[in-house]
């Protein structure tokens, strides 16, 4: 009957006397259950070591999901938004390495700053001018903060539009707008020289020939001419000195090339800029006289004193001639090419202007047509 009774028995009953004889190993496999019912109600693994206490850590690390940041990221960014303000952006971009000699293979990169009021018309052209050559430029476009972009994935252009603010002809948000392209540009540590453009502006050249002239040559190009009259020294404010003073006043076209030393220097710049955002007004065109100014008055050995953007101001009047789809000649384009004479690293060339303006979108067939016996591509 005992016997019996005893086989009857549960088995946590009957395998009760024996655990109490043995009151560490009952200790043991209790906390083995314990142990075991709480593993298995986590979310996360835990992965335990017979040599070694366990990991507090009971969840992944959030950095093992995010991206190693490498010196590439850093001295050529892929992409061009952010969420800098200017004066952060500017700062930013006027940072320069003390150290002699790169730890990296730098290739000196032409960064083509296009300052434009929506989209780029004469892109099809300019995609035929970039192709074959990544690696050696970069794009950077400033526009109408509410346009809608729509420029497809195929383009050298897509994606390249920067954070940009409304701009005003005429107005001191035109050299603002310049100063952003020019911080956005100097973020690529290739970008060796830098050169404004305008969605009306072609390239009269291939892109071997230009990227080799702007490499090669031991100045920028900003236009400085002391030109008395209104329309000259009738801008100066007598207000602007001593910072500015009236035989430092100078005038000169829009649409620059600068080397990466004087980028540098417009981006930084905490002399010149606060006196013409407060006394350049009304008639006075600081994208006019902002950039010669400050040029001839500081650094004048480094400057060639020449656009290199072809314009035709022969009409007169605050604007240059336009460009139509007849006036579109191959006549007109080798004018463009070589019709002037100049001075190049010390030598006379009658290679002056890579680029021309102002081009309407109507005249794109056209170009299409003559850039490659004209323009030496496409």
């Amino acid at each position: 009957m005992k016997t019996h009774l005893k086989e009857s028995l549960p088995l946590s009953i009957s395998f009760f006397p024996f655990l109490s004889r043995f009151p560490l190993l009952f200790l043991a496999l209790f906390a083995g259950f314990l142990a075991g019912t709480s593993l298995t109600s986590l979310s996360s693994p835990v992965h335990l070591s017979v040599f070694s206490t366990p990991s507090l850590q009971t969840t992944p690390s959030s950095n093992s999901s995010m991206a190693i940041l490498g010196l590439n990221d850093l001295i050529q960014p892929k992409w061009v938004l952010h969420n800098m303000t200017d004066a952060e952006l500017l700062w930013r971009a006027s940072m320069a390495p003390l150290a002699t000699g790169e730890p990296f293979r730098r290739v000196p990169k032409v960064a083509f700053l296009f300052l434009v009021r929506g989209a780029v018309p004469l892109a099809p052209l300019w995609d035929k001018f970039f192709a074959g050559h990544e690696g050696f430029f970069s794009i950077y476009v400033h526009g109408d903060p509410f346009y809608n972009d729509t420029t497809p994935p195929s383009s050298a252009f897509f994606g390249r539009r920067v954070p940009s603010k409304v701009v005003k002809w005429g107005k001191l948000s035109m050299v603002e707008a310049e100063r952003r392209l020019l911080g956005n540009a100097l973020l690529d540590m290739n970008n060796e020289r830098f050169v404004l453009l305008s969605e009306a502006c072609i390239p009269l050249y291939s892109f071997p020939e230009i990227y080799s002239y702007l490499i090669n040559s031991s100045s920028s190009f900003v236009q400085s001419i002391d030109e008395p009259g209104p329309a000259g020294r009738g801008r100066y404010s007598r207000r602007m000195a001593p910072t500015v003073r009236a035989s430092q006043w100078r005038k000169g076209s829009q649409w620059f090339e600068l080397d990466r030393f004087l980028a540098l220097r417009v981006v930084s710049d905490v002399v010149f800029f606060p006196v013409f955002s407060k006394f350049c007004r009304a008639a006075c065109y600081a994208d006019e006289h902002y950039l010669p100014t400050m040029v001839t008055s500081r650094w004048p050995a480094r400057n060639a004193n020449r656009s290199l953007t072809w314009v035709d101001w022969s009409a007169g009047g605050p604007h240059p001639a336009r460009f139509w789809r007849p006036a579109v000649t191959e006549a007109l384009l080798r004018r463009m090419r070589t019709g002037s004479t100049c001075e190049y690293n010390g030598r006379s060339s009658k290679m002056c202007f890579l680029f021309a303006r102002k081009f309407l979108p109507g005249a794109l067939p056209r170009l299409l047509r003559f850039a490659p016996k004209t323009l030496g591509f496409g």
